[in-house]
């Protein structure tokens, strides 16, 4: 599937183009973008399992058994669970977050939705993640997907990226941005 995003360029973009394809096939785009939401959750959760992705030095065998266990216990099976052990096989799986958000993506344009990308320090709950989304929706005239991660180190507040916009209305950049005016730089 060609296609003149950015964010499905490289080899994360190839990947997850060739998965999406095979996933319209099988009329299953919604069944594997919840199974890679669930694999993403686990990495999210996991420092280990991002250890265990992202690492050069673990032998391919090793990671493949890994993954192939971490699958199972999950319930991720059929085109998921062959797209991820191909990826291991192919020794790409350090780039599977990127083929995840590509994905993800490539599923919300075929719905006529943007995707945001929203950073926040605690987890937002189902009624702040609806107002989110309603006052992107108002700006943006689209229906919106957030893809939402915690990072407590931005201490409260929001970062939120659609397309090539950001917003960045986190503590820790006003922070930083009144520690500058207050210095006199």
């Amino acid at each position: 599937m060609a296609t003149d995003d950015t964010s499905v360029g490289g080899v994360a973009g190839r990947y997850a183009s060739a998965l999406f394809e095979l996933a319209s096939e099988s009329s299953n785009v919604e069944g594997i973008e919840g199974d890679l939401k669930n694999f993403q959750a686990l990495l999210d959760e996991s420092p280990d399992l991002v250890r265990l992705v992202r690492s050069p030095v673990i032998a391919a065998d090793d990671q493949a058994k890994a993954i192939a266990v971490i699958l199972d216990r999950a319930g991720i099976g059929g085109l998921t669970a062959n797209f991820l052990k191909l990826v291991t096989a192919n020794r790409r799986l350090f780039v599977v977050q990127d083929m995840i958000k590509a994905y993800r993506s490539l599923a919300a344009k075929a719905r006529g939705e943007i995707t945001a990308d929203v950073t926040s320090a605690f987890p937002l709950n189902d009624e702040q993640i609806a107002a989110l989304k309603d006052t992107l929706k108002s700006s943006v005239g689209k229906e919106v997907a957030l893809q939402s991660r915690v990072d407590p180190s931005i201490l409260g507040g929001l970062i939120v990226k659609v397309g090539s916009r950001m917003i960045d209305s986190s503590l820790k950049t006003k922070l930083q941005s009144m520690k500058t005016v207050l210095s006199g730089a």
